[in-house]
């Protein structure tokens, strides 16, 4: 399977007292407000680090549905909460603290196939992604 989806941005001004937005392709965000104080303290908006969050929580959970499919269980409720660890200008870890509820499964093999979907899950093995970059002056 190959696909391609999209996002923009759009920043006006410095990075302190500028303002941008967010849009995606499907329109879930559609010029959602991106600023310093939605990024650095609690401004109303969004910003890139809890967007990789939700990114990582909802493609690993869904990876790890796929798995628990292939093993011949289905969840009745996955719940992952992503939280995307800042410190000085880099994004250091991301950790995924996970809650299920799988009818029939041990423990042991529950930790075997959500470890699986960690290291599968095409989110978490983006920093080892090709990042290309195109870029024009107007």
């Amino acid at each position: 399977m190959k696909f391609t989806r999209k996002a923009s941005a759009n920043w006006k001004g410095t990075g302190m007292e500028g303002i941008g937005t967010v849009s995606t392709q499907s329109t879930a965000l559609d010029n959602a407000q991106l600023s310093f104080k939605t990024r650095f303290a609690d401004g109303v908006g969004t910003n890139p680090e809890e967007l990789i969050g939700a990114a990582h929580a909802g493609c690993f959970s869904m990876q790890l549905s796929f798995l628990l499919n292939e093993a011949g269980f289905t969840a009745d409720n996955i719940d992952t909460a992503a939280s995307v660890n800042f410190l000085d200008g880099t994004i250091v870890s991301i950790d995924l603290n996970l809650t299920a509820t799988i009818p029939n499964i041990s423990d042991e093999k529950f930790q075997e196939i959500a470890l699986a979907a960690k290291a599968k899950c095409p989110i978490s093995r983006l920093l080892n992604a090709e990042i290309t970059l195109t870029a024009a002056l107007v």
